[in-house]
């Protein structure tokens, strides 16, 4: 089983508009919403190519119900912890002119309610692949990431990270099984400006040695680098479409990549469907479809053969 842990999901409200002015009633031209959360998102995509998973994480008040219930389905087991007080947050994205993002709080967390959750995380079993994205709302300690990898770090238990500068940093000693930094992110890790290929491989590696079993290295309009467990460097080139979202495009990528990797076992062919995954995001309104992943995976054979 694929267990996702989300620990502050959302409703992503998307209002869109041909141009904000604050200060006086704007009326919007189109709206939308969708159920956000990084490890949600994977369990979403993962859905999307047939694969199941358990969603772990809080929910709270009638927004965490429509949470919960919009995401369950044939392919996801939804198994929060439903808080006492509070509502999961709704953010808004403003479509404009420019870009706006006003992004809730969410709910507070008491040591009790995240005992809950370590105890659901005692459930998972050799062979299980857990996922950690997202950052740590502020209400919890910065440590409850290391606190699930402590609770599996006996069992053969494939831990996949996606998280930002020191959480990421601070899961090495755990030996994940694949890391997702972005360039940027590399570039903060160890204080200097990447610039070249070279140099992605070199820092990649450097992770590696200090326990990362596998890194991806997202690289926005560049693709994709991977360097595989046993140092070989794989690349992914990015189809030529529009652009029409960036959130969820990286957990896209995640979930294709572990996806691939359960159907073949072969790192080539997992960085392939993660980086087709996270295209057909990018290129749809909200998270990719399986039918958007077919469609662009005949592409992406035509254009980057293997």
């Amino acid at each position: 089983m694929i267990y996702t842990v989300t620990l502050n999901p959302s409703i992503d409200y998307i209002v869109r508009l041909d141009k904000l002015t604050t200060g006086i009633t704007n009326r919007t031209t189109s709206e939308e919403y969708y159920y956000g959360g990084k490890g949600i998102n994977v369990s979403l995509i993962l859905a999307e190519l047939d694969l199941d998973s358990t969603a772990y994480g809080f929910v709270a008040g009638f927004t965490g119900k429509a949470i919960e219930n919009g995401i369950r389905n044939d392919h996801i087991i939804t198994d929060f912890i439903k808080l006492r007080e509070g509502i999961s947050r709704i953010n808004i994205k403003i479509k404009a002119d420019q870009e706006t993002e006003i992004n809730g709080q969410g709910p507070h967390i008491d040591d009790t309610e995240l005992e809950r959750l370590l105890q659901k995380i005692d459930r998972i079993q050799d062979g299980d692949i857990l996922v950690l994205a997202g950052s740590i709302p502020n209400t919890m300690p910065d440590d409850v990431y290391e606190r699930m990898m402590e609770r599996v770090k006996d069992k053969k238990v494939r831990i996949v990270v996606d998280a930002t500068k020191q959480l990421l940093v601070n899961s090495l000693k755990y030996h994940p099984f694949l890391i997702k930094p972005n360039r940027q992110e590399l570039s903060e890790i160890f204080h200097t400006t990447i610039h070249s290929e070279d140099m992605i491989e070199y820092y990649a590696k450097e992770l590696q040695r200090q326990g990362a079993q596998n890194v991806l290295v997202s690289l926005g309009g560049d693709g994709a680098m991977l360097i595989d467990e046993f140092g070989n460097k794989h690349k992914a080139g990015v189809l030529k479409e529009k652009i029409l979202n960036t959130v969820g495009s990286g957990d896209s990528m995640v979930a294709g990549f572990i996806a691939g990797y359960i159907q073949e076992h072969d790192y080539a062919y997992a960085l392939k469907l993660g980086s087709v995954c996270g295209n057909a995001t990018a290129f749809s309104n909200g998270l990719a479809t399986k039918a958007k992943i077919i469609e662009l995976m005949h592409k992406f054979d035509s254009e980057f053969p293997i």
